[in-house]
């Protein structure tokens, strides 16, 4: 037994490796044949290798947090149609390389819905990175300094899905401006997009203080997109009206 664990172990098969002394005691309890016992082994080496690819790629997207589509809710925002949301989650627009614009003001769950979308993205295999966009452009600001800057350029344009959050919450410099419209021309009718904005698109000159680079970066994102508007109250403030700090 501990021979076979031995070449198990040199072999890196760690999933037959964790389950082999009780798949021996299951197949004799049951007189599985040759074949059967040996599919059962392979059986969970596969699945193992599946849960450990899902784990790093869930590490690598760097979610702030984990939210799932099952918890979000849609009676509290009735301006979003479910089923769309649903579509969206099977992750087609990923595969047919379409991009996914949340608009509305702060509170309202674009986050909470991109990174549900992110995860099941994930779930399915994709390559996926979160990122908060002012955080995105600070790194490939500094990057430059240490002439890295292509490396972490690479970055973000090498997953299957990139999630921008917070469009808009700051002021673009005007040194990042070019940044930000690199990752967008370089990814598009390359790799799925999903943003999140507080701004309507005739607001985002004022984000990047440039109307025309402005322009031009719209005009890639919404080319193969789904917009979603949502109007509605800020779950923050539901969350505090939950526990009596302000008047209902």
């Amino acid at each position: 037994m501990s021979a076979i664990k031995t070449r198990l172990k040199e072999f890196k098969l760690s999933g037959i490796y964790a389950s082999y002394e009780e798949r021996i005691k299951y197949a004799t309890d049951k007189s599985l044949s040759y074949e059967e016992f040996l599919e059962m082994l392979l059986e969970d080496e596969v699945n193992n290798r599946k849960d450990n690819s899902y784990k790093k790629r869930y590490a690598k997207a760097r979610f702030p947090y984990c939210k799932n589509i099952e918890d979000f809710d849609f009676g509290f925002q009735p301006s979003i149609d479910k089923r769309i949301i649903n579509d969206i989650c099977t992750c087609q627009f990923v595969k047919e390389v379409r991009n996914v614009i949340f608009l509305g003001p702060p509170g309202v769950g674009k986050s909470h819905l991109s990174t549900a979308i992110g995860i099941k993205a994930v779930l399915k295999g994709y390559k996926v990175l979160f990122t908060q966009v002012n955080e995105m452009l600070a790194n490939l600001y500094f990057s430059k300094a240490d002439n890295s800057y292509y490396a972490k350029l690479n970055y973000y344009l090498s997953p299957d899905l990139l999630i921008l959050d917070e469009l808009g919450f700051k002021k673009i410099p005007a040194y990042s401006a070019d940044d930000f419209f690199e990752v967008i021309s370089k990814r598009y009718e390359k790799g799925s997009i999903i943003i999140t904005t507080n701004k309507e698109f005739e607001a985002w000159g004022e984000i990047f203080a440039d109307f025309v680079l402005a322009s031009a970066i719209i005009d890639r994102i919404v080319h193969y997109s789904t917009i979603i508007h949502i109007n509605g109250p800020s779950y923050r403030t539901k969350d505090i009206k939950k526990k009596g700090g302000i008047d209902k």
